[in-house]
């Protein structure tokens, strides 16, 4: 089977490619090139896709003796994810640029060229589980809990799930990986896992949103409406938020204010109590399905939903509704933020997405006080 290993320059990738290696297929290693002015060092955990990752992925394949090759995929990263995570925050949605990610470049660009030039089968180091069921392909989350990456893996369709193959998908933990790394002398076995968006490597995304789209003062309002505060920018905020609201005037009860929703058009971000943040719906049109479209959601069907990648999933109900997949938690869900993706499960599989359009929050009278 001819293979093709995306290496990031991270300890997960590397020994995913070793194990294609030692399967005995042919194996060739690929590194994504998604900035054309990429940084030379990260700093700790912060950022990835730099020189120094590029350099670790060309190590690693030397020592595997396999070709390797880097891929300039800047444009279309710019395009796909920079361009939408700015448009996504300048309309007053919270998106996930690592999912846009894996849907538009390492599962739709990357595995488009691979299949043109007769791969088989594209390698990564995530998490997540792929099996043959009654129903075709399926996703299922990995071993390690806390490793799974099932959630930003949700946007994959049918025949992208075809065609992919995570090799440490029954690794007990993350631990083990780099042990085998450091076995394999590898010497990125103890590299820093990266948590920050890769193009904000400062971690600033407040200052990065400013710089990019300007600074548009408004209004921090109340439920009533009531001017409290200001701000320089509301694509600045996300609901759930409470550090960094600046706003000198306290509540009445004396208690944190939340933000609550974002009004780009008014320039107004609304803040209030924690108790409404509860949302008790979910929403939207923007959805795929992790294999076959489940046969039960035109009716409606008992799932798990869970709402960010390291968010506990929550039972809920789902259903198709003219267009439109709506989920309802069966206990209110806090801190949802339009943009964000809803990914439902079966137990451990993944039936599919939704990219969240809109909410409805619990009402005021029915929260407990």
């Amino acid at each position: 089977m001819r293979v093709l290993a995306a290496m990031s320059g991270g300890v997960d990738s590397a020994v995913a490619a070793a194990r294609a290696v030692d399967a005995g297929h042919e194996v060739v290693g690929v590194h994504l090139a998604l900035s054309r002015m990429p940084g030379t060092l990260r700093t700790g955990a912060r950022g990835c896709c730099t020189i120094e990752d590029s350099m670790d992925a060309r190590r690693v394949s030397t020592a595997l003796d396999i070709p390797y090759y880097v891929w300039d995929f800047s444009e279309r990263f710019q395009a796909d994810v920079i361009d939408d995570f700015l448009s996504e925050y300048a309309e007053g949605r919270t998106p996930n640029p690592c999912l846009r990610c894996n849907e538009k470049i390492k599962f739709e660009a990357l595995l488009d060229r691979a299949m043109d030039l007769g791969f088989d089968k594209v390698v990564t180091g995530h998490y997540a589980r792929v099996e043959n069921g009654a129903d075709g392909i399926e996703l299922h989350r990995a071993s390690d809990e806390a490793k799974d990456q099932s959630y930003v893996l949700g946007v994959l369709n049918e025949q992208q799930l075809e065609h992919c193959w995570f090799p440490l998908a029954d690794t007990p933990s993350k631990e083990l990986v780099r042990q085998e790394a450091e076995q394999r002398g590898f010497a990125l076995a103890r590299k820093p896992d990266s948590h920050d968006i890769c193009f904000i490597p400062d971690g600033d995304t407040r200052g990065y949103l400013n710089d990019k789209l300007g600074e548009a003062p408004g209004d921090i309002v109340d439920q009533s409406g009531e001017s409290i505060g200001s701000h320089e920018g509301a694509h600045g905020y996300t609901v759930g938020q409470r550090r960094g609201l600046h706003i000198g005037t306290p509540a009445p009860d004396g208690k944190p204010r939340f933000v609550l929703e974002i009004r780009p058009k008014v320039r107004e971000v609304v803040v209030g109590p924690k108790e409404s943040l509860q949302v008790t719906l979910v929403a939207g049109t923007r959805m795929s399905w992790a294999g076959r479209k489940p046969a039960q959601i035109d009716e409606g069907m008992d799932v798990q939903v869970q709402i960010r990648a390291h968010a506990e999933p929550v039972d809920a109900f789902a259903q198709l509704v003219d267009g439109e997949l709506v989920i309802r938690p069966e206990h209110p869900l806090v801190g949802v933020a339009t943009g964000q993706s809803a990914v439902v499960y079966a137990g451990t599989r993944v039936l599919g997405q939704v990219t969240m359009d809109r909410t409805e929050r619990l009402e005021p009278e029915a929260v407990a006080v």
